[in-house]
């Protein structure tokens, strides 16, 4: 007669939980995520030309409805060709600073630069832009104040803090004691020197003329100049 066998009283040891695997990386040839752009505009450009815009409407629509003999046709030449012009003047101006290039809508034209093309951006009495073979082109939409250049100078930045931000230097100087002008000038030569090794940033600058603002432009002004000659 066999006896029955007896169990153990001390615990049977617990066995480690395997350890979790670590995720894996992603791919070295997956996409890197696409950012937005950062987008410069002058608000006080655009509250300039909403009200132009509003003056020029109310005095253009009054003339059309209630104008006698010529004066709805003066009236409708005259609103063809200020529309256009305010519109491209207080609307129309941008910047788009994006990762690879950086695009100015100014008011008759559109540019498109890479990044790599990009030598210099400078703020003086103006926003400007250097290339290598292009030449300069004006950021209209990034206008600059020297009352708001004088404050911020006041404020603690000083004419070397300016100075030393005009040259280019990023990092060095604190972005709160500089204009909004002269910030946002710096942001962009950071981006530059960000972009200087990235292969997306080659390529040759490229011009479009914005025939949607000349195109009704010149047609308001042919149609003003026969309406006033005749």
């Amino acid at each position: 007669m066999t006896s029955p066998e007896h169990k153990s009283s001390r615990p049977e040891p617990r066995v480690p939980a395997a350890a979790p695997e670590p995720a894996s990386a992603p791919a070295s040839g997956a996409p890197a995520p696409a950012y937005r752009d950062r987008v410069y505009r002058s608000a006080g450009g655009i509250l300039g030309g909403v009200l132009l815009l509003a003056v020029a409407a109310w005095l253009g629509i009054d003339a059309l409805v209630r104008g006698t003999g010529r004066t709805p046709w003066l009236a409708l030449a005259a609103l063809l060709f200020s529309v256009p012009l305010i519109t491209a003047f207080s609307l129309r101006p941008a910047v788009f600073a994006g990762e690879d290039r950086l695009r100015i809508r100014n008011p008759f034209r559109t540019i498109v630069l890479p990044w790599r093309a990009v030598t210099e951006i400078r703020a003086t009495y103006s926003c400007e832009v250097f290339t290598e073979g292009a030449g300069k082109f004006q950021l209209w939409a990034v206008p600059v104040s020297l009352r708001a250049r004088k404050r911020a100078e006041r404020r603690g930045g000083g004419s070397a803090a300016r100075g030393s931000a005009a040259r280019g230097s990023v990092g060095v100087v604190d972005p709160a004691h500089l204009a909004v002008a002269d910030r946002a000038m710096a942001d962009l030569r950071a981006l530059s020197a960000k972009a200087a090794g990235r292969a997306g940033a080659q390529g040759e600058p490229v011009v479009r003329w914005a025939y949607e603002v000349l195109a009704p432009t010149a047609a308001g002004l042919v149609l003003l100049v026969v309406l006033l000659l005749t």
